[in-house]
């Protein structure tokens, strides 16, 4: 099947926009590959401290420079259900990498928080930060300069962004991503929000609302239903980073141990040593980001994406901007129907044929590239496949021809809608995003009086006062990055969806986030650039009319030109954000962070290299360092 002329025109303006940055980025892959293991340009004592503590057989491997040296860097935590799994993973990683030759460390572990728990607490407005401190903190643990490969422990929603972003600026190593799977199906979602709602109008107690959420949040695992942590993984698969099929496996299981000694073993046969050499920086090119925008929009994943799909692709010298998520969106069809974008969790998508069927029908309807590199080689065919065991190795087989369950997963060439259902809109307010998959046709344009509000506190507050029973659009200011680290806004959905209900026209503009989770009530999102950045926002004021329109991309504050061109920006005290909890060692961060559009990021676009500077010491294994201990005897001899 040929290739669709958006996708092949979409990424052809992404190579041509992107050409000076990402020779940038991959002259600065050249520079810091060494021929050998890394360990290689170590000194002596360098070299010593890296495997000190290490068993005899390993430290010996490591002491002949011969074999690759595989980084274990991992986001383990045991309060992220998620991440707990992973307690187990180094030693079963170790256990595997040994079985091929070579010698597993853990590098470093980095930061996780749980969105779920700082949800409307003040630690949310740390967890968009979160990713790029996870992106230095992946640096730090592989700044020693002992691997030659990597795995990666990660799930959750920050994390496996952040993960990837710190994998790429160490860009000439190999790495494999490693989920942990999502916990068993519990409460149903629609059973969950149900609840959430009756809570939102005074109707449940606090008890029964604690009771709905223990017994949806209940084991190990991922949440179930396909927010940003599964669309993390859906992304990881569609971009050949997991071993095929990984993604939906539950924890403490067999298989799930298999494929993390296969996800071990492959990181080892992709090292310089191990015979086919793949560094991550060459897998993630121009068309593995448009293909990782396309599994997101067809399966319906989060809006979080539109930022953190743009800062990982600037990691790797990419430019991409909501233009091209609009474009693909237009000509992606809607393959799955997974909550909130309908009533399955993720392992009813795995039992209905998963991550592998969604690829294996883009790709036969010319709407993904199979001219990549993954993991496994050349061509993403080879992720079209479905794990097993044999004894307590994964082994893959076919997928079968037909989804198991058509009301959850279907064909291209059925799709449950012809669209991604992620749109831009734009207008004199600025551009947003709109996941509007899961809003009904009939709520997809909605026009009334603005109501403004400068937190969700003072939203709710209004809410519970009975003061918002009318047609209005929410116009939540001051919640971009630079504001207050642009938290999510989770707290609005069921009381904007119970006044949906109720028959009212409402919809919310905000320069803040909603993520996969936000549902039926049109919201348009990420609103770029913040009020602090320049942005309009911050001319609208109550009563004016505000036109949100889903069908023709329209978001406009419907204002005469001359009366919007004189007001001046609403002004907000934002001290209370920015101290406690933490939030005061972030200020650099939101000194310096980018616009939603530009991936929220603090970190630039790579640079060429000066000609003067080389990036790695290129020392012989024999070297002495001056001012090391060995310098040191050598000078004071006893």
């Amino acid at each position: 099947m040929a290739l669709h002329p958006v996708v092949e025109s979409v990424t052809k303006r992404i190579i041509e926009r992107s050409r000076p940055s990402r020779g940038a980025y991959l002259a600065h892959l050249d520079a810091a590959r060494v021929d050998g293991p890394q360990r290689g340009a170590l000194s002596c004592t360098n070299l010593a401290h890296g495997f000190a503590a290490f068993p005899a057989n390993d430290k010996l491997i490591l002491k002949q420079v011969k074999k690759p040296s595989v980084a274990i860097v991992s986001a383990y935590n045991d309060m992220l259900s998620a991440h707990q799994p992973f307690e187990h993973f180094p030693a079963i990683i170790k256990d595997a990498v040994r079985e091929v030759g070579a010698v597993a460390q853990f590098a470093g572990g980095v930061p996780a928080m749980c969105d779920g728990v700082t949800q409307g607490q003040p630690g949310m407005e740390l967890s968009l930060f979160s990713r790029d401190a996870i992106a230095m903190a992946t640096a730090i643990a592989l700044s020693h300069n002992m691997f030659d490969t990597a795995v990666y422990l990660g799930v959750c929603d920050k994390i496996v962004p952040g993960l990837l972003i710190g994998a790429l600026h160490f860009g000439h190593l190999p790495a494999v991503f490693v989920p942990a799977g999502p916990m068993t199906t519990g409460m149903s979602n629609k059973e969950k929000a149900r609840i959430r709602q009756l809570y939102a109008q005074g109707k449940a107690t606090r008890d029964e609302l604690l009771e709905c959420e223990s017994q949806s949040y209940h084991g190990a695992g991922t949440c179930t239903f396909y927010g940003t942590a599964n669309s993390n993984q859906m992304l990881m698969e569609i971009m050949g980073l997991h071993m095929p099929g990984a993604a939906f496996i539950t924890p403490g299981t067999a298989l799930r141990d298999g494929l993390t000694r296969a996800a071990a073993q492959r990181a080892v046969a992709i090292s310089q040593q191990g015979g086919s050499y793949t560094p991550v920086g060459q897998i993630v090119d121009e068309k593995c980001i448009v293909n990782a925008v396309i599994g997101l929009l067809a399966t319906g994943g989060s809006t979080n994406h539109t930022l953190h799909l743009v800062a990982i692709a600037k990691a790797a010298g990419i430019v991409i901007d909501w233009n091209d998520f609009n474009e693909l969106s237009a000509v992606i069809p809607m393959l799955t129907r997974i909550y909130p974008n309908g009533d399955a969790d993720v392992n009813h998508f795995q039992a209905a044929g998963g991550p592998g069927f969604v690829i294996r029908e883009l790709l036969d309807a010319g709407l993904l590239h199979d001219d990549v590199t993954t993991i496994l080689g050349k061509g993403l065919r080879a992720h079209c496949a479905e794990p097993f065991l044999d004894g307590d190795k994964a082994i893959w087989k076919e997928l079968p021809a037909l989804t198991g369950d058509d009301s959850v997963l279907r064909p291209a060439a059925a799709p449950f809608a012809r669209d991604g259902g992620m749109i831009l809109v734009a207008g004199n307010l600025g551009r947003a995003v709109m996941k509007i998959s899961a809003v009904k046709e009939e709520h997809r344009i909605v026009e009334a009086p603005a109501l403004t509000f400068n937190s969700q506190e003072d939203f709710m507050h209004a809410y519970t006062a009975g003061k918002l029973d009318r047609d209005f659009v929410a116009v939540l200011r001051f919640q971009g990055p630079r504001a207050n680290g642009m938290p999510e806004l989770h707290a609005l959905t069921p009381a904007l969806a119970n006044l949906q209900d109720a028959g009212r026209h409402v919809a919310l503009v905000t320069d803040g986030r909603m993520s996969g989770a936000s549902g039926k009530v049109p919201a348009a999102i990420h609103v770029s650039p913040e009020i602090l950045a320049g942005g309009p926002l911050g001319l609208v004021r109550d009563g004016d009319i505000i036109r949100l329109d889903a069908t023709t991309g329209t978001l406009e504050a419907l204002v005469p030109a001359a009366v919007w061109a004189a007001r001046s920006q609403a002004t907000a005290d934002l001290s209370s954000s920015h101290i406690g909890m933490g939030r005061e060692l972030f200020t650099m961060f939101r000194n310096a962070i980018s616009e939603a559009e530009k991936g929220a990021t603090t970190f630039p676009l790579p640079s060429p290299i000066p000609t003067t500077v080389s990036l790695h010491d290129t020392a012989d294994i024999g070297d002495t360092v001056p001012g090391s201990d060995e310098d040191f005897l050598i000078k004071n001899p006893k």
